[in-house]
């Protein structure tokens, strides 16, 4: 983390004695043509960097009336010079980008200012558009469902507005293209990331996934759920203490092999059944409706924890998707053939500079160094913040913190100050705002359900008397105005004492509990927060905090508050533990990805070079003479220069598409090699090095084999009658994170093995066992 501002400081005084207010507008847009043509020469200069802010800070004021704060130029430098800056909601961070921007589009490269959601796209890119335009630049955005020639046009514009997700899913669609004029991108240049900590840290190991259409499975997973369904705890199947693992027992095993008549369900013939039937009971049991997905519009969609929003297009591992589908009664999508996947972590290095902004990165400044080699600058307020964080309230039982928590809302409801309250789930959400509703208090709920309400609701929620219940407010690029959306009793709210935040528990990463805060004291404005916990809340239980709680300090049940600071500490300790095995998480994650991104790279690169005619093909005049010369007389070169790369654009995509399946089935069980004491990730990495070397042989193999065999005319192929043809459809969607994670210790590994009586054991049953939800 750096606090220094002295060199940037400097810059803004330097930016600060540059007028151009006496200037006319037509005077304006020649000096930004000037500055274009300075670019190339210049480039990184603090030159250039001082008149460019200076002339953005100036179109700025005029087309929109706003004029940058110092604060936000200091922001605008430091991104420009590949910082992550952190700046307090409500600090101005969509005009702080405006600058950095500006002045790295003048190369005629593009920018991309990468967002957290589509709405945020389009909203910056109408709002700052303007700027640009006056300065004469173009600017686009990218929204899901746009057609192929508009995101043409919008990544042909100097300033792209697009989230991060979107992005990367055209660099997989960019990937099974076979005519280069349907690409959408241009090669990288420099990128702005908004939200910098959820992009960056929290979405980085979640791939980007671009599937084709196949066959549907064997197994029916509606059969699997009813049978599931039918089951009972404690006779036919069991959970750990912590309900993060479940397993089946030998009575219910036999019950399923009697139903289904299959036989030995751990027979190899059966291996697939088995890890099916191990989903339909994770599915079934662990995963909770209105907490983990909601249903809407006839389809299982998923909750992302951080920001309580629908994950759009994200799903579970596939056979775990299939099996929630399943247990909700839907038919389930066709699973696919994944032709393409990408880690956003991957695809935001493909940039060759980058930057972001966020609210709140300090306690993953660290990981931001070590994987992106990215610094933090913390930025001060342009007002100093006011507001007032309360203390936590901690209670021993969720009753006793409901009740409080009622009183509470009912008290500083009742004087009008505005409030609003951040919950951990869709569920509970509902539940507060109905208990509420019960006392006389209607309330706007804000969660997965109506997302799309979204700027209305928070547009409200600093009217007088407001009381707003909502999921995570990570990344919702709203701010809360005092006295409501133009501030018509602005006087009366900041009299009361402005917003007040409520948290209704802990989150595992701090981060999002202080996005929640900076709700309430923007720009200086008042306002309060407050945390109401009780310790048996999901976090507290999930990972034992309580536990940390000293015997002889644990407190008895009871109504009220627990005042003791021993109990205050544990749990603040806890919360930092839970922090450092996710950081730990990720790290190990990164270690498992990492040569596969190098692998990835070196075929995405190879096919480029094909699909641009950068590399020259001459695989089939070496190993098909015979063939190419007998055919290069009757339709001619050119010809067969197509055909042999179109085969070869294909093969590229049916061989990259094999291994990336064959990888994922290793990937899952590589860490059982631990029982025969070798090591995990060495043996996964030796896997993957041989497996890809024998894909890359089998390219050359099947280009020739493919050359050899299919009928070529004047026309050159009919790739479809040869049975070349790419999926017919293809969808894009992100990959949760696995529930199958590495969190068990590896001395369960024993006890594991020990639980399972049969002599042939299922490998699915084994690693729920080991590595369980946690």
């Amino acid at each position: 983390m750096e606090y220094n501002l002295e060199f940037y400081q400097k810059v803004l005084q330097e930016i600060n004695t540059v007028k151009f207010n006496s200037l006319s507008n037509g005077r304006l847009q020649e000096i930004s043509a000037e500055l274009k043509s300075r670019y190339h020469t210049e480039a990184l200069s603090d030159s250039l960097l001082v008149d460019s802010f200076a002339l953005a800070r100036e179109a700025a004021k005029r087309v929109l009336g706003i004029y940058p704060f110092d604060t936000q130029v200091i922001a605008g430098i430091a991104l420009h010079k590949g910082k992550i800056v952190e700046m307090q909601t409500g600090e101005g961070k969509t005009l702080a980008a405006v600058m950095p921007a500006y002045i790295n589009a003048l190369a005629g490269k593009g920018v991309h200012v990468l967002t957290f959601n589509d709405y945020l796209a389009r909203r910056d890119a109408q709002w700052m558009g303007p700027i640009f335009e006056f300065l004469g630049l173009t600017t686009g955005y990218v929204n899901e469902g746009m057609s192929t020639t508009a995101r043409q046009q919008a990544y042909s514009s100097d300033i792209t507005y697009v989230t991060a997700k979107e992005a990367g899913f055209d660099y997989l669609r960019d990937f099974l293209c076979t005519e280069k004029e349907k690409l959408v991108h241009r090669p990288f240049h420099y990128a702005i990331v908004d939200e910098a900590d959820s992009i960056l840290i929290d979405e980085a190991r979640v791939p980007l996934v671009i599937a084709g259409n196949v066959g549907d499975d064997e197994e029916n997973p509606l059969q699997l759920a009813g049978i599931v369904r039918g089951l009972k705890q404690g006779t036919d199947y069991d959970t750990d203490q912590y309900r993060s693992n479940v397993y089946y027992t030998d009575s219910g095993l036999l019950k399923i092999e009697k139903m289904l008549g299959c036989g030995n369900l751990y027979a190899s013939k059966n291996l697939r059944l088995l890890a099916s039937l191990n989903c339909a009971l994770y599915a079934e049991v662990l995963i909770e409706r209105d907490k983990d997905y909601i249903v809407k519009d006839n389809k299982v969609e998923l909750i992302d924890e951080f920001t309580g929003r629908i994950a759009a297009k994200r799903r579970w591992p596939e056979n775990l998707h299939a099996a929630v589908e399943a247990k909700e009664g839907l038919i389930a999508a066709s699973r696919g053939t994944i032709m393409g996947s990408i880690a956003l972590q991957y695809f935001l290095s493909l940039y060759p500079r980058i930057s972001g902004m966020t609210g709140t990165t300090s306690t993953v400044a660290t990981e931001l160094r070590e994987l992106y080699g990215l610094d933090v600058l913390v930025i001060p307020t342009n007002k100093p913040c006011i507001r007032k964080d309360h203390p936590d309230m901690i209670f021993t039982d969720k009753n006793a913190k409901q009740t409080a928590l009622i009183a509470e809302i009912k008290k500083v409801h009742a004087a009008g100050q505005p409030i609003l309250i951040g919950t951990g789930s869709v569920e509970e959400s509902e539940m507060l705002a109905g208990e509420l509703k019960k006392t006389g208090i209607l309330c706007q709920i804000l969660n997965a359900r109506n997302d799309e309400m979204e700027a209305k609701i928070i547009a409200g929620a600093g009217e007088l008397g407001a009381v707003t219940v909502s999921t995570n407010m990570a990344g919702r690029g709203v701010d809360i105005k005092l006295g409501g959306e133009f501030e018509q009793e602005r006087s009366r709210v900041v009299e009361l004492g402005g917003l007040y935040v409520v948290g209704t528990s802990l989150h595992e990463s701090r981060r999002i509990n202080n996005q929640l805060r900076g709700r309430a004291g923007r720009q200086g404005d008042p306002g309060e927060s407050r945390f109401f916990i009780s310790l048996e809340d999901d976090l507290i239980k999930r990972y034992d905090i309580a536990k940390l709680i000293p015997v002889r300090k644990f407190p008895a049940k009871q109504v009220g508050p627990v005042n003791d600071p021993a109990v205050s500490r544990a749990v603040e300790r806890g919360q930092r533990i839970v922090e450092g095995y996710n950081s730990d998480i990720r790290r190990q994650l990164w270690k498992y990805s990492f040569l596969i991104e190098q692998q990835r790279r070196i075929i995405h690169n190879k096919r480029q070079e094909i699909l641009l005619d950068k590399e020259p093909l001459n695989l089939i005049t070496a190993k098909a003479a015979d063939r190419y010369c007998k055919l290069r007389d009757q339709v001619g070169e050119d010809v067969l220069k197509n055909v042999e790369k179109q085969i070869t654009l294909y093969q590229i995509n049916n061989c990259w598409a094999d291994y990336l399946d064959y990888i994922s089935y290793e990937r899952e069980g590589i860490h059982l090699v631990a029982v025969g004491k070798k090591d995990p990730l060495t043996e996964f990495h030796r896997i993957a090095i041989e497996a890809f070397d024998e894909i890359m042989d089998n390219i050359d193999s099947e280009i020739v084999k493919t050359f050899e065999s299919v009928d070529i005319g004047k026309n050159g192929i009919d790739m479809a009658k040869a049975g070349l043809k790419g999926p017919s459809a293809t969808w894009t969607y992100l990959i949760n994170d696995s529930p199958y994670q590495f969190s068990r210790l590896p001395s369960l590994i024993k006890a594991a093995i020990t639980k399972l009586s049969r002599p042939v054991f299922s490998l699915q049953l084994l690693l729920e066992s080991i590595f369980g939800k946690e």
